[in-house]
């Protein structure tokens, strides 16, 4: 048994409820001015005010003790929302969209997430893994503790094994704990563009199937989006996932109001991703199914697009997690820090909200909201020392990381 406390530090966590929290609950941290924590073989074993943590620390054996010298303690960013298991980036695409292009024209002429495919395709397992790595560690140096990662660029069976392969190595052989998620619905691969029913036809009986067996995956998500997949074939390969035993998410409304985030509350997913473009009525919807929101700021910045309407989710009760969707085309960030900062001054979220957005309601997307997202007593010690006396550092010092140290179950990995 190994003990280490970390002590004088201004504590900052949302707090674990039954469900994500939403609405006026998504704006209440609680803080300790001046705080402890006591980890002991990786969980916490209190937290808390310094006086009341240091008489259950007396009561033990402590290996290592640990000034924070006054520094702000948040747990851990959860990042769920990530391709960032990809082969090459996309850099002239973008001074492409710069230019004056969408995002869905270099799609449909073949760039896009098809490029990332060739990319992928052509790629061996291990120049995939070793392509992925340097982004996740990067990750992990912003603060990033706990990820989702989605395969996406294979497109076919073969493909998209790999990709989760590789994914389910970066969880074994990283300080992060990773969330896999199956997405060979991300766009119609090129040998298919004249007939995407028979790509749809293929995902549902040979696909789906496949990861199924394969174990690495837990989640399965779909691009519902004009020119990609509609939300008759959503529902489909949505429908196909859940009896393979796969948790629902879902790209829904990023570009067009398709209807995808209904469809979410209809199929009562995990997650409806994007949702740039979603009307009111199925924000409800999303309400009072329940589904998180995961918010997806550094795109919208990217495709120069207005962002989502995340106040109005907070007022119609929507639980709100935020993303960095870091991928090569549309938002190529590993930073969490960014994408809070993008929170607060972009889309008028309270510092709070920012903070449950970027920890506890993402760890709730990813289903790991019992292991973490919040400091609190039988939780993983996974936690962040920012240079700064609050969680508004991350959004007031722009441009930067305020991270200046982070925890994996106790033990400093960046």
């Amino acid at each position: 048994m190994t003990s280490t406390l970390f002590r004088n530090a201004r504590i900052f966590t949302p707090l674990q409820s039954d469900r994500p929290l939403a609405g006026p609950e998504q704006g209440r941290v609680h803080v300790v001015p001046r705080g402890a924590l006591l980890c002991t073989n990786g969980l916490i074993a209190a937290v808390g005010p310094e006086e009341e943590v240091l008489r259950k620390a007396l009561r033990g054996e402590l290996d290592l003790e640990v000034d924070c010298r006054g520094a702000c303690m948040i747990p851990g960013f959860v990042d769920p929302h990530t391709h960032i298991c990809f082969a090459a980036r996309r850099e002239r695409e973008f001074a492409l969209r710069l230019a004056g292009k969408s995002y869905l024209e270099i799609l449909q002429e073949g760039g896009g997430i098809l490029s990332s495919v060739e990319a992928v395709r052509s790629a061996s397992e291990e120049e995939l893994y070793r392509f992925t790595l340097k982004n996740v560690l990067s990750a992990l140096r912003h603060g990033t503790t706990t990820m989702e990662i989605k395969s996406g660029y294979g497109l076919s069976t073969e493909a998209e094994l790999k990709m989760l392969t590789v994914i389910d190595r970066i969880a074994r052989e990283t300080p992060l704990d990773v969330a896999a998620t199956f997405m060979g619905g991300h766009a119609v691969p090129r040998e298919y563009k004249d007939n995407p029913e028979a790509f749809v036809d293929l995902l549902v009986n040979e696909m789906i199937p496949a990861a199924a067996r394969q174990g690495i995956a837990r989640f399965c998500d779909v691009f519902c989006e004009q020119g990609v997949f509609s939300v008759t074939q959503s529902r489909r390969i949505l429908q196909a996932a859940r009896t393979a035993g796969f948790r629902l998410r879902i790209h829904a409304d990023e570009v067009h109001d398709l209807g995808g985030a209904g469809l979410a509350a209809e199929l009562g997913t995990v997650s409806a991703e994007h949702l740039l473009a979603a009307n009111e009525a199925n924000l409800k919807a999303m309400a009072a199914s329940g589904v998180i929101a995961d918010v997806l700021p550094a795109t919208a910045y990217s495709l120069k697009k207005p962002y989502a309407p995340v106040r109005r989710m907070i007022e119609l009760g929507v639980p709100v997690a935020l993303a960095t969707d870091c991928n090569p085309g549309s938002s190529f960030t590993e930073s969490v820090p960014f994408v809070f900062g993008l929170g607060v001054l972009a889309m008028d979220m309270t510092v709070e909200e920012a903070l449950t957005a970027t920890t506890l309601n993402a760890a709730w997307s990813v289903e790991m909201h019992h292991r973490v997202g919040s400091l609190e007593e039988g939780k993983q010690a996974d936690f962040l020392l920012l240079d700064g006396e609050s969680p508004a550092i991350l959004a007031y010092h722009a441009g930067v990381s305020s991270v200046m140290e982070v925890y994996k179950k106790g033990v400093r990995v960046a």
